[in-house]
Order: C-alpha cells, then structure tokens, then sequence
C-alpha cells in the first residue's frame, strides 16, 4: 500500500469543486496499482463523487479504476458521468463484468448506463444476467429513447385488491427483494392492471383486517411507457408529484416514475435548450474530442455566418452614403447591437416559455403586446440616451435625431422578431431553441443597418 504521510485529502474544497489534491492522490493510486489505498480514497464515496472522479482522471486510468476496485465498484457512478466518457469506458470493460456491475442496480440506472451502446453490446450484456433481470431490462430498453419507459423503474410494489393492510404489511416486512425505496403500494387485478395506490402513510395508520381496497386512489396521475419523458416532468412540476405508475397499451403496471428520476430529466432538457441557443449541439460533452466538438459547431457557425454577408449586403447598398459621412459607418454598428441583445432577451424568454409551455395559444397576444411595449419603452429611453452621445461625439445637428429614431424602429423589431420567431418555428414543428437564433439576430442586424443609414440618407439629403 502507499505510505500516506498525511490524511488524505477531502474530495472536494469549500467551494464544492473537486480537489486536485483528491485526484492526484488517486492518480498515484492506480498507477501503484494499489487497491487498498484506492479503497481507502474512493471506496466510500457517493457516486456523484465518484463519477466526478471519473471524469477527472486521464481516460486509460478509468477501467483501471474499475478493475482496481473489483466488486467495491459502484457502477451507479457511470450514470453520473458524460456519455462519451461512460461509452469509453464501457467498451474497455468485459461485457461479463458491466453484468455483474449492473444487476444489482435500480432497473432505471441500469437502462442508462445500457442504452447508449450499440444493440449487439447490450445483447452480449444482457446474456451475462439472470432471466429476471435480463427480461425486465429488455423490456425497457425497447422503449424509445427519451419515453417514461426508459426512465422508469421496474421494481415497485404490487398487491391483489384482495389483500388487507395486515396481508401488506407482512408481505413488506418479509420480503427481501423490496425496492430501495417507495412510497406507496400499487393495487392491481389478476391480469397486472392498475387499480389504484395506497399511500404508506395511510396504509401504517389502519388496522390490520381493512380491505387495502378501501385505503386506495382510484384517481392518481397515470404515465404511458411511451410518453415522452419532458412531458412526464412538466406533469410532476405541474401537480408536485413524488411518484407516478407507468402502464403500458393494456393498462399493466410495468414500473414507477419518481421525482428524482423528473429531476434528471428537468436538467438535461435545461441544459439542451442553452446549449441550443448558443449553437451548441446536445450531445456536446467536456469530455469530447476536438474534431467532435469542431464538426458539431461547424454548421452552426456556417449558418451565422451566412446571415452577417445578408446584413453585409444591406451596408452595400449605402456604401456612397459611408463614404460621404464617416459617423454613419461608426455609428450604424451601435444601433445593430442594441437590437442583437434585445432581441436575445426576448428570445430566451420565449423559447424558455415555450419549451416549459407557460407560452400558448391563450396568452400569446397578451405576451406579444407586452414584448411590443417593453421594447418601444427601452426604444425610447436608449434613443434619448444614443442621440445625446452621438451630439456630443461628432458634433452634427440631427445626428442624434436620426439614431435615435432608428434605435426605437430596431428594438420594436427585435422585440417583435424575438417573440413572433420562437411562436413561428413551433408552430411549424420546428425547435425554436435550435433555429430562432440565426433568424432573431439576422433580422436586428438589417433592420438596424437599414432603418440607421435609410433615415440618414433622407435627413441629410446623401443621394
């Protein structure tokens, strides 16, 4: 084992980042090839922990990691990390040991760390399980991606609605194989159709001979397997849901979907729709190459830049009316950028609003009318504030006047272009995260150009 000539470092620092010191301590580690020291490290640690450290260290030290820890290995740690790191690492593992890593695994993790890999992969996986486990995660693995079924998990707790409370309550305390944790029981017919749910609560304060079938919710929130899972998670947000049955075309219960679960799902579709807006590919991840990461922002770029030679045509068409007055070329920038960042908040607001759908068909013209007066509002103000820098930079009568007037006409189109565009693309089936940016900044840059250059032509007579 190492001599440790201090205490090992703590995971992470005061500010909750991982502790280089951590990370080197368990890069010495491995290099050692000592398992007892890196049990000592990491053996104890939760696997958000864990998966950090994963992804931490240099990736041919990472199933090195693994085969150091053996079966001290919580595998729930590679739900924790990117999928191009737990792919990696995946494909260095012996398709026995993720087997032996997974089958003791909540149904629901175990579907994650399986469903990216190729379909004969997950076949030569699921052979190493016993037929229990091999068929219940077959099963949600044929659900499409991104549906409850892929989320949920297969092991709940399901009684006959001939059962009383006492029948429940042995049955929990004798069986060994419970979920790890639940917070009610699932009352079903002889064919797995769900009836109903018994909260626990309820459940622990009634005596022992009453019928469960008097303790049951007739009426509780229902999921398909193939309900897409965004949906499922405005539902829980919407109704503060803990738990949730998923039945699949017959009305069978086949599994559960809980609020931690919902939290994963909430955070992924957050962090799409940013990466969306900023041009950046979902499946971007830190741990990506360089030639993945170029290739994926290529289009994006190609897109922009072919909307900046559209606002570059619309300067072209004053090109006379620069050369003749200098503050216009200087100026005419200012005025495109305010409408940029205008119509940027706008946009988010509303691609945000759509994607939690707080933004429908009932409120849209009470939303549009507010972007509308929000942007004549800060028209104004900026074109008080612009007309009076302009003066006073160059000195020529109606300058300010005529940015100033060209600054409202753009923030009014950004504010309109960053609301009607979102509504737009989502009315045609088409994702406003992904698609609004190029169309919102295209649209302030050749109104900006041109409601700026156009109004200084005519007020200065420059044809």
């Amino acid at each position: 084992m190492l001599e440790q000539e201090t205490k090992a470092p703590a995971p992470r620092d005061e500010d909750g980042a991982l502790s280089a010191d951590f990370v080197e301590r368990v890069t010495q580690a491995i290099d050692a090839g000592d398992p007892g020291t890196l049990r000592e490290l990491v053996g104890d640690l939760h696997e958000a922990d864990l998966g950090a450290v994963l992804e931490a260290i240099e990736p041919d030290e990472r199933p090195r990691l693994i085969g150091l820890l053996g079966i001290d290995f919580d595998f729930t740690a590679l739900t924790e990390v990117d999928d191009a790191v737990r792919e990696d690492i995946l494909e260095e593992l012996p398709p026995r040991a993720v087997a032996e890593g997974v089958r003791d695994l909540d149904s629901d993790d175990a579907v994650a760390i399986l469903g990216d890999l190729p379909k004969e992969d997950q076949a030569e996986i699921l052979e190493n399980l016993p037929m229990p486990e091999r068929v219940a995660l077959a099963r949600s693995l044929e659900y499409p991606e991104e549906s409850a079924g892929r989320r949920m998990q297969s092991e709940f707790i399901a009684a006959p609605a001939t059962w009383t409370v006492g029948r429940a309550i042995d049955y929990m305390r004798e069986t060994v194989e419970l979920p790890e944790r639940f917070y009610e029981l699932y009352v079903v017919d002889e064919a797995g159709r769900f009836l109903g749910a018994v909260p626990l609560d309820r459940l622990l304060r009634s005596k022992r001979p009453v019928p469960i079938t008097e303790l049951m919710e007739h009426e509780r929130p229902r999921i398909r397997a193939d309900q897409d899972q965004e949906e499922v998670a405005r539902l829980f947000q919407r109704y503060n849901w803990v738990a949730a049955p998923v039945l699949d075309a017959n009305d069978r219960l086949v599994g559960i979907i809980t609020f931690d679960d919902v939290a994963d799902v909430l955070e992924e579709e957050a962090e799409e729709d940013l990466k969306a807006l900023g041009g950046v590919t979902h499946a971007e991840e830190l741990s990506d190459t360089v030639w993945t990461i170029a290739r994926g922002r290529f289009n994006w770029l190609l897109v922009n830049l072919g909307t900046a030679f559209i606002a570059s045509l619309v300067l072209g068409l004053f090109e006379g009316e620069l050369q003749k007055m200098v503050a216009l070329a200087v100026l005419a920038p200012i005025v495109a950028s305010q409408g940029g960042n205008a119509t940027t908040q706008t946009m988010t607001v509303a691609v945000r609003a759509l994607a939690t759908r707080d933004l429908t068909d009932a409120n849209a013209w009470r939303v549009i009318m507010r972007e509308v007066l929000v942007g004549l509002f800060n028209g104004v103000a900026f074109a008080v504030i612009t007309g009076i820098l302009a003066y006073l930079w160059f000195k020529v009568p109606g300058l300010g006047f005529v940015i100033g007037l060209a600054m409202i006409c753009n923030l009014l189109a950004a504010a309109l272009g960053g609301i009607l565009i979102p509504l737009l693309l989502h009315r045609l089936k088409i994702d406003p995260a992904v698609a609004s940016s190029p169309f919102v900044t295209t649209v302030t840059d050749v109104v900006g150009f041109f409601s700026f250059l156009s109004i200084a032509t005519f007020w200065f007579g420059l044809r």
